[in-house]
């Protein structure tokens, strides 16, 4: 199967709007992250069509449960879900904070390249970003404990935003660890075709502050 019927499939299989285009673009994407891999490791992973599974359609899987129009990726790496987030909805705003200098370069470049003018790329720690107007949403895949995701990031989100954590199995740890101050709204099974684990995301907001 090529890259973009694998792409076409998991699209329909997720029920997300990404009209054709958008996808030549997303698969424009991975041709450069393709390119940069040879000299700096963004991913891990070596094969492309893990590629279309682990980065493109993850990052797809979370754009139902994503308010906009103001969203901050944290610690995005190559720019996972952030700037395919960015892509698939062209009317929001997305800050991508990564604080890898190699990584936050090329999302700059391929940004450029493919012409994405809703994307702003903060090279530096979360700390030491800022936002005129906070995010509706806040989101991460992997970047830290749930906890250290909502301390490091609380100066990000706007009142009555939301934070949107990617993780794999349900970290109920993670959640009993916890602010007082921090209420999980909800808990989503996510369902990402061609990748065999398991995923949710975690809905929170400060309590008192409805989301």
């Amino acid at each position: 199967m090529t890259l973009a019927a694998q792409l076409a499939a998991g699209v329909a299989e997720l029920g997300v709007d990404v009209d054709l285009e958008t996808q030549k673009k997303l698969l424009a994407y991975l041709e450069r992250m393709a390119k940069w891999n040879r000299v700096y490791n963004l991913t891990a992973l070596r094969n492309p069509g893990e590629w279309v599974s682990h980065h493109l359609l993850d990052s797809l899987s979370v754009l139902p449960h994503v308010k906009g129009p103001l969203v901050a990726d944290v610690g995005s790496g190559a720019g996972f879900p952030g700037l395919v987030l960015a892509m698939v909805q062209p009317d929001w705003q997305v800050v991508s904070v990564e604080a890898v200098d190699k990584k936050a370069a090329f999302q700059r470049q391929v940004s450029a390249e493919l012409a994405l003018t809703n994307v702003r790329v903060e090279g530096r720690c979360v700390e030491d970003v800022r936002l005129e107007a906070g995010a509706d949403s806040v989101v991460s895949r992997a970047f830290s404990s749930l906890a250290d995701f909502v301390n490091l990031t609380r100066h990000l989100l706007k009142p009555g935003g939301q934070w949107a954590a990617m993780k794999g199995r349900l970290p109920k740890e993670e959640i009993a660890a916890l602010p007082d101050d921090v209420q999980v709204r909800e808990i989503i099974e996510l369902k990402v075709p061609g990748l065999n684990a398991e995923r949710c995301v975690v809905l929170m907001n400060e309590t008192g502050k409805n989301a």
